[in-house]
C-alpha cells in the first residue's frame, strides 16, 4: 500500500481497513513496517478519537472498520489526517531520542521512552539501531541495555555538530530566545553587513551554546588550532556581542564558547557582494596554495587559468573551505548533483584541486565542498566559452525570392548572437572568391562550385539545435584535420581516423597498451621520437585516470601544430595504481597549445561526458573496430 500520509500511521491504517474487510496484525505489521505493540497503541487511540462514530474492532484475530455515522468519521478522519504526526516519523522519533538523550542528567529507561512516544518495544529498538548508526561518524554513541537504560556518549563539540546538522529545528523550533538577545546579535552582526544565511547561522550557534553551557553542558578545552582564531580581526566582534550577552546574563562566558559562535563566521561561504568580501582580511596563507592548484591543472590538463578577478574571488572562498574544514562546519550543497553532469570537466579539475588541498593541509575535501570547486572552475570555463566568440562573418545564400530569405534571416537571428556578421546572397551572385573571405557558409541551395570555408546546407525551415551545433564546429574548422559538419554532438570525431584507433587485444599491461598505441603512432610520424620519453616522465608525476575505468595520458608533441588524439580499447580490463583500465584516450598536445586554447576544452569537457556516461561508455568499450567506434561516438545533439 502505497502511504499517502506519509509517516501518519492511524491515517494509513484507516485507509487500508477502508479498502479491504478485515485484516490481520502480521497483515498491519508488513504494510506499516513497525511492531504489533505500536498497531495496537495506534488503534486504541483511533477508537478514543472517533468518539463512537467509527471503531475498529477485533473479531477472531482479523481487525474490522467499523463505520457508524458516516459524516462524523469523514470530519474525525479529516482532523487526524491534518493532526501534527510528529512521532509517527522514524526521523522525528530519531531526533526526540537524541534531545532526550543530550538532555538527560542520568540513564534514561527505553520502556519509558517507548511509553512518552506511544511505540513498541520492536519499534524502540529499531530506532535506537538506526541511531546509533547516524550518531557513528560524529565520533558518539549511544550505550547501555534497552532493558535498563541508554545515555549518549561523546564530547561536546561533537553534540553541538551532530545538532547543528541533523536536528536543530527539531530540538530548538520553540527555543524562547530573549529579544534583547536576538537584538544584540542582528545589531552587531550589522557592522559588518554580514549576508543573511551568516547571521542565521550565527544565531542557531548562539542558541544552542547558550542552552548547553546554561544547563552546565561547557564545550570544555579545544584544539590549539581553534584558539588560534582570536587572533583574527572580525573575532572582536563576536567578543563584544558575547560581553553585551554577558551582561544580560549576569555571567561570564568563557573564551571556548565565543570561538564556538564565531565558527559560522570564518567557515562561511563568500560573499555574494565584493564589497563585503573585501571587509574579512584575507589569509595570505591560500596564495601559495591557489599557485599550486593552477599548476597543477595546468600540469595534469594543460588548462591555464589565469589571474584576475575570478582567482581574487577563489582566494576569498578556498580561505573559508580550509576554515571548514579544519573547524569541521558543514556546508551544503544543494546543486552537486547538478554540477557533476553539467560540468564534468570543471567537477574533474576540481578533482585534482582536492589532491592538492590535501597534500597541501592534510584535510579531506567533501563531495559538496568538492561541487563549490567545481563551480568555480566552471565560471571559467564558461568564461573561456564567451571568449572564444569573436565575432565572425556568415554568409548566407538563398535562392531567388525575398520571402525565403527573410524567413531564414529571422530564424537565424533568433539563435545566433550579436558577434554574428551576416551577408545575405542569391545564390546568383555568388562565386568561390566571394565565399572564401567569410568564416562560415550557410546555404539553402546546392552550390555548383568549390569552396575552401566550411558549409552548412539547411532547408528553408530547419531544425535550430542542430545548426547550432553544426555552427558549434566551424569554430574549430582550422584546427581539426577532417571537421564534421553533422549532427553528432562529438567535435573530437573529427581528430579521429583509422590509423588512431587501436583495438589492445594482445597486451596484458596498461604501460604495455600504451607503449603499443604511441609506437605506432610515431612510426606513422604522427608523433615525435622523444614524446613516450616526455610521456612517462609526465606519468611519473601523476597519473591521468580519470574514473575507475578511463585513462587519459598526455604530453606534448612536435610534430604538428595540431592536436593528435588516438583511443585504445582493451580486450580486457588492465589494472593500473588500483584501476581497471578498459580505455585509453592518448593526447598529444601541440607546443603552442595555451590558456584559450578553444578545441582542447572542449575534447576534454566531451571526454568527462563519456566517463559519466555509462551507456556511452560500455558502447565505445564494446568496439573492436573503427567503424563500431564511430557508430558509438555518435550522439545527436537533441539526446
Amino acid at each position: 500500500m502505497k502511504s499517502l500520509f506519509n509517516d501518519n500511521r492511524k491515517a494509513n491504517i484507516l485507509i487500508l481497513l477502508r479498502r479491504t474487510q478485515a485484516a490481520s496484525m502480521e497483515m498491519l505489521v508488513s504494510v506499516l513496517n513497525v511492531g504489533d505493540r505500536t498497531i495496537r497503541n495506534d488503534i486504541r487511540q483511533i477508537n478514543e478519537e472517533m468518539d463512537g462514530c467509527a471503531s475498529i474492532d477485533n473479531i477472531k484475530g482479523k481487525y474490522i472498520l467499523r463505520i457508524f455515522h458516516e459524516e462524523k468519521f469523514r470530519k474525525k478522519f479529516s482532523e487526524l489526517i491534518q493532526e501534527d504526526t510528529l512521532l509517527n516519523s522514524p526521523k522525528n522519533r530519531r531526533d526526540y531520542i537524541f534531545a532526550k538523550l543530550m538532555r538527560a542528567e542520568e540513564m534514561v529507561l527505553t520502556d519509558e521512552l517507548a511509553y512518552e512516544m506511544n511505540v513498541g518495544r520492536t519499534t524502540m529498538v529499531s530506532d535506537l539501531k538506526k541511531l546509533r548508526s547516524d550518531v557513528e561518524e560524529y565520533k558518539l554513541s549511544v550505550v547501555g541495555k534497552t532493558s535498563k537504560g541508554i545515555c549518549l556518549n561523546g564530547a561536546e563539540i561533537d553534540i553541538r555538530k551532530y545538532v547543528i546538522e541533523n536536528n536543530y529545528d527539531f530540538c530548538y523550533k520553540d527555543y524562547p530566545m530573549d529579544g534583547d538577545i536576538v537584538e544584540i546579535i542582528d545589531s552587531t552582526l550589522k557592522k559588518c553587513a554580514f549576508e543573511k544565511k551568516v547571521v542565521e547561522s550565527v544565531r542557531k550557534f548562539t542558541t544552542l551554546m547558550l542552552d548547553r553551557f546554561l544547563t552546565g553542558h561547557y564545550i570544555g578545552t579545544l584544539l590549539p588550532a581553534y584558539y588560534n582564531l582570536t587572533s583574527k580581526p572580525e573575532f572582536a566582534l563576536i567578543n563584544e556581542m558575547v560581553e553585551q550577552i554577558s551582561g544580560i546574563l549576569h555571567m561570564d562566558i568563557p573564551v571556548e564558547e565565543r570561538i564556538y559562535i564565531f565558527l559560522p563566521i570564518v567557515g562561511m561561504r563568500t560573499p555574494t557582494d565584493i564589497r563585503d568580501m573585501h571587509q574579512i582580511e584575507l589569509d595570505e596563507n591560500v596564495r601559495p596554495l591557489m599557485r599550486e592548484i593552477l599548476l597543477r591543472i595546468k600540469t595534469d590538463m594543460n588548462i591555464t587559468i589565469k589571474n584576475g578577478e575570478f582567482t581574487e574571488e577563489f582566494l576569498y572562498h578556498l580561505m573559508f573551505m580550509i576554515n571548514r574544514l579544519k573547524f569541521r562546519v558543514k556546508l551544503n550543497n544543494p546543486l552537486l548533483e547538478d554540477i557533476k553532469h553539467k560540468y564534468p570537466l570543471a567537477w574533474q579539475m576540481a578533482e585534482v584541486a582536492k589532491e592538492v588541498i590535501h597534500e597541501y593541509s592534510g584535510l579531506e575535501v567533501s563531495e559538496e565542498e568538492k561541487g563549490y570547486l567545481a563551480s568555480y572552475f566552471g565560471v571559467f570555463l564558461t568564461q573561456q566559452e564567451m571568449n572564444k566568440n569573436v565575432p565572425f562573418s556568415i554568409a548566407v545564400v538563398c535562392g531567388t525570392g525575398r520571402v525565403t530569405a527573410r524567413l531564414v534571416a529571422v530564424q537565424l537571428k533568433k539563435i545566433l548572437d550579436n558577434t554574428a556578421e551576416m551577408t545575405f546572397f542569391s545564390d546568383e551572385k555568388v562565386s568561390e572568391e566571394v565565399l572564401n573571405q567569410f568564416d562560415l557558409v550557410i546555404t539553402t541551395v546546392n552550390l555548383d562550385f568549390p569552396c575552401d570555408r566550411p558549409i552548412i546546407q539547411i532547408n528553408e525551415i530547419f531544425n535550430e539545435k542542430e545548426l547550432l551545433n553544426k555552427i558549434d564546429k566551424v569554430r574549430y574548422w582550422d584546427e581539426v584535420e577532417v571537421p564534421l559538419m553533422d549532427n553528432n554532438w562529438f567535435v573530437m570525431t573529427g581528430l579521429l581516423d583509422e590509423s588512431r584507433f587501436f583495438y589492445l587485444n594482445d597486451v596484458s599491461t596498461y604501460e604495455e597498451a600504451v607503449a603499443k598505441m604511441v609506437t605506432e603512432l610515431t612510426e606513422s610520424n604522427q608523433l615525435d621520437e622523444g614524446f613516450f620519453e616526455r610521456l612517462c616522465e609526465r606519468e611519473s608525476k601523476g597519473t591521468m585516470v580519470f574514473d575507475r575505468s578511463i585513462a587519459i595520458p598526455h604530453s606534448i608533441q612536435y610534430v604538428d601544430d595540431r592536436i593528435v588524439l588516438a583511443i585504445g580499447v582493451t580486450d580486457q580490463p588492465l589494472t593500473y595504481h588500483g584501476y581497471e583500465i578498459s580505455l585509453i584516450f592518448l593526447l598529444g598536445l601541440p607546443d603552442t597549445v595555451n590558456e584559450e586554447d578553444k578545441l582542447l576544452l572542449r575534447v576534454y569537457d566531451e571526454l568527462m561526458t563519456i566517463a559519466t556516461d555509462e551507456e556511452l561508455k560500455n558502447n565505445i568499450m564494446e568496439s573492436k573496430e573503427y567503424s563500431t567506434l564511430l557508430r558509438a561516438l555518435y550522439r545527436n545533439v537533441e539526446n
